[in-house]
């Protein structure tokens, strides 16, 4: 199957899917993932046919399979929170709907945030909305995304996933996104991948392993901040990274970069670039770039 890799990229209204596919292409990704409008808030323009169709033009143009394909739902999404359930879950919908209309079948969902309930009552609230988004006939699987711990946020272990998951009522619909950062700052040890992987295996099932956030971290194991790094910048490190995307038990899993825009702001222009493309470039080469700012600086002057 080979190596599935890409990054997060733009959506834009006058572009949509064709425009985020051109920037994958600019990146040298066979992969990537968007949101349908902007995360925090609510507007969403229409979806155009035509747009979609060229995007599947050049896809095939570049080996790049729709299969493989990532939406992340928006942060404003929040299943837990009782006064904003209803909108949650209706929002939630219209993204299944608008995924479906693009072609794409994986949906990334944080669990969300229990704030000032009971953690219990959160996590069964975050079942029933998804039993609500999922008993339809759409083929969009939401795949639920392993959390920091940060706060009050649901899903910073993979026991917190596991309850959530035998609580859905159709399961070909609801999977995994395992964040490298993530575990990381929730306290599990990348730099023993395989270890990791076990315990998912035996907790939840790599079978519901659909989508991975390649990701280093700016903090130490167990920190439960989230904050993302370059890769080979952070905490894990460039080996673990390397080891845990060439891993034979995640071979064909999409894997998507969410790492820093990289540079400096001055009073008149914003500096800073996406360094997917050198990442990406790290990756396939499986050698680490100590040079990253002064190459991306000098590509994108």
């Amino acid at each position: 199957m080979g190596l599935v890799i890409g990054s997060h990229v733009s959506y834009k209204n006058d572009t949509q899917l064709l425009g985020s596919v051109y920037e994958a292409v600019r990146y040298k990704a066979n992969t990537f993932m968007f949101y349908t409008g902007a995360p925090q808030n609510t507007k969403r323009g229409s979806i155009s046919d035509e747009l979609t169709y060229k995007a599947y033009e050049l896809m095939k143009e570049n080996d790049m399979a729709l299969e493989n394909v990532i939406c992340h739902a928006p942060y404003i999404i929040n299943l837990c929170n009782d006064d904003n359930f209803d909108f949650s879950v209706s929002f939630l919908k219209q993204e299944v709907i608008r995924c479906e209309q693009l072609g794409v079948t994986k949906l990334v969902l944080h669990p969300g945030s229990s704030v000032g309930l009971e953690r219990n009552h959160a996590i069964a609230n975050i079942i029933k909305g998804l039993n609500i988004v999922l008993d339809d006939d759409h083929n969009v699987c939401i795949c639920l995304e392993t959390m920091s711990g940060k706060g009050t946020e649901v899903g910073k272990t993979f026991e917190e996933i596991k309850t959530i998951i035998a609580g859905i009522k159709n399961k070909k619909r609801i999977a995994v996104c395992l964040d490298t950062c993530h575990i990381n700052d929730a306290g599990y040890d990348v730099s023993k991948i395989d270890d990791v992987l076990d315990s998912f295996d035996k907790i939840i099932g790599l079978s519901y392993l659909k989508c991975i956030h390649i990701n280093d971290s700016k903090n130490e194991l167990g920190s439960h901040k989230d904050r993302h790094a370059n890769i080979g910048y952070g905490t894990i490190g460039f080996d673990n990274i390397i080891g845990v995307i060439y891993n034979k038990r995640l071979e064909g899993i999409p894997m998507i970069l969410e790492t820093p825009y990289i540079g400096e702001y001055d009073e008149d222009k914003n500096k800073i670039y996406p360094p997917y493309r050198f990442e990406i470039d790290m990756i396939r080469n499986k050698k680490f770039n100590n040079n990253l700012l002064n190459d991306i600086r000098s590509y994108y002057k």
